[in-house]
């Protein structure tokens, strides 16, 4: 018998190793035969450092400075080659203290160095592809831009491999939204809803990987040697557009939907938004765009149009594109679908399932809520939604609840007037600081403005004063008591009443308790923490379902 035992052994040994060396052999192939090509270009031996003209730095055509809230101001001219040199030199310091907050932030999610190292092979081998689906015009910039990227994250990749890569992993964040990378919202109103029965367009662009992500916010003021000029609001290094408006009044935001994680790459979504602003004038033209482009997640793009004065939503999907429209002078994106097709597409039962009192619905009944309330919107109502922290009737959710519209989380806020061609973007902290008023007119000698009169929009000092330093004393302390939980050391009593008591309304503080406790062998305390969570607003069935699993284990 136990030579018989022995014999399957060896056999079922034989077979696991075997099918080792045939993985890895497979995984060999594809990081070896990854399409890692650079752009032609003409790029010079020796690249010029950019000159200082009182505060204001110089390279070529293209110039960067901080502006107004401590937002920086980057005007980029040319063609592709030209405008990445200038970003990449330009943004030397900002891409690197960029890319040092992702890289930070993605060792406390993956802190064993052996699987971080593993990353730059996976992440390789997922993006083989990835350079055959962007056009040749923006992988030269991405080029370009990449050869001002530190040396010191080689570790992940060469710096052009990382910057198209960060594109990509901006689209995975969104495909994750369920782990509160992201909870975007916007909403537009023209005819009746708005004011001045002109289109008036805002959205809070949530995407979170550490506030330190969002120090340095960079509105890229763009003269390309094609298509239409445009501002865009991102971060150093971001070639793809993440809100902006062109110079025809055209504006676009995108807003993640329920998306399986894709199994290799396509054109990462912040490229099609950048493509859209740079060469469509109106709806049609953006859409004819979004749907010759194949992308790799669901994504809402929210498309207004100065020349329609109206807005729409492209809803892009792996399996094709569809254009929402309302009857009515009101449409609001959250984190899901709306067309019809999707409802009744088959393929979309996990997606349409998960929509029921998920996070994505609240919000959009919220955001209903206030503008029936404000309803005709101003600029300043607009921004007063987008800042709203509550939940339905006013009701609390605790500081960070993904069921709010402003999660303390956002990287910006922006709102705008397309007709007029006139953006506010917010400063720090989040969309609470004033938002800064930039006039398309004036940035590219257009047609004067009729909100001249208008100037940027007040900050929100009372949530500034009473709740932001208990939003990042909060932060600073869930950071320690994770990582007392990943060493299973129980925190003090005395500790947990002070976390308790800095977001008391908020589940995440009794989830986070209770996983310690677990932790650390206290079961008893454990479950009480469990079912206080349970007890107040969470944003997902997905969550709740986690909680009553962890109870039911204990």
């Amino acid at each position: 018998m136990i030579r018989v035992l022995l014999k399957i052994f060896k056999y079922l040994l034989v077979f696991l190793v075997s099918l080792l060396i045939l993985f890895a052999g497979a995984g060999a192939f594809l990081y070896f035969t990854a399409d890692r090509s650079i752009p032609e270009n003409t790029i010079p031996d020796v690249i010029p450092s950019p000159k200082d003209s009182l505060g204001t730095l110089i390279f070529g055509q293209s110039s960067l400075e901080k502006g107004a809230g401590g937002l920086w101001n980057l005007r980029l001219k040319g063609d592709p080659q030209e405008r990445g040199l200038a970003f990449g030199q330009l943004c030397k310091s900002l891409m690197y203290k960029q890319e040092k907050a992702f890289v930070d932030q993605i060792k406390i999610l993956v802190p064993n160095e052996s699987y971080l190292s593993l990353l730059k092979y996976l992440t390789v081998i997922y993006n083989r592809n990835i350079q055959s689906n962007i056009e040749d015009e923006f992988r030269k910039e991405i080029y370009a831009t990449s050869l001002g990227s530190s040396d010191e994250f080689n570790f992940i990749g060469d710096k052009y491999d990382r910057q198209l890569n960060y594109h990509a992993a901006h689209d995975l964040g969104h495909a994750m939204q369920e782990y509160m990378l992201v909870g975007c919202t916007s909403f537009a109103a023209w005819g009746k809803m708005s004011e001045d029965s002109s289109l008036v367009v805002a959205r809070n662009f949530d995407f979170w990987v550490g506030d330190a992500f969002a120090e340095n916010k960079l509105v890229t003021i763009m003269e390309p040697d094609s298509g239409y000029k445009f501002v865009s609001i991102g971060w150093a290094g971001m070639s793809g557009v993440l809100s902006g408006m062109n110079e025809e009044g055209l504006t676009i935001t995108m807003n993640a939907a329920k998306s399986s994680p894709p199994i290799r790459s396509k054109t990462p979504i912040s490229i099609i938004a950048r493509e859209i602003l740079q060469y469509a004038s109106n709806i049609d033209e953006a859409f004819q765009i979004a749907s010759k482009r194949d992308a790799f997640v669901s994504e809402s793009l929210l498309i207004g149009s100065a020349r329609e004065n109206r807005a729409a939503i492209i809803e892009k999907r792996p399996q094709g594109t569809r254009l929402y429209t309302t009857k009515g002078e009101l449409i609001v994106s959250t984190n899901h679908f709306l067309s019809d097709d999707f409802f009744s597409d088959p393929k979309s039962k996990d997606a349409v399932e998960s929509i029921a009192g998920s996070h994505s619905e609240y919000r959009f009944r919220r955001i209903e809520e206030l503008v029936s309330t404000y309803a005709p919107l101003s600029i300043l109502e607009s921004a007063s939604i987008l800042r709203d922290p509550d939940g339905l009737s006013g009701e609390y959710l605790g500081l960070g609840n993904e069921m709010s519209i402003n999660q303390y989380i956002a990287h910006h806020s922006v709102i705008f007037k397309p007709i007029e061609r006139i953006m506010w973007v917010s400063t720090s902290p989040w969309q609470l600081g004033k938002m800064i008023k930039y006039d398309l007119n004036e940035l590219f000698n257009l047609p004067g403005s009729n909100l001249e009169l208008l100037g940027d929009i007040p900050a929100d000092s009372i949530q500034i004063v009473e709740r932001a330093s208990l939003i990042i004393k909060f932060r600073e302390e869930s950071k320690y008591l994770m990582e007392e939980t990943r060493h299973k050391k129980r925190v003090s009593d005395d500790f947990s009443n002070k976390f308790i008591s800095l977001n008391p309304n908020f589940f995440q503080t009794y989830l986070n308790l209770g996983d310690n406790y677990y932790s650390a062998g206290d079961n008893e305390s454990a479950a009480d923490m469990y079912k206080m969570a349970l007890k107040l607003k969470l944003p997902s069935n997905n969550i709740k379902s986690q909680l009553e699993n962890k109870l039911e284990k204990l």
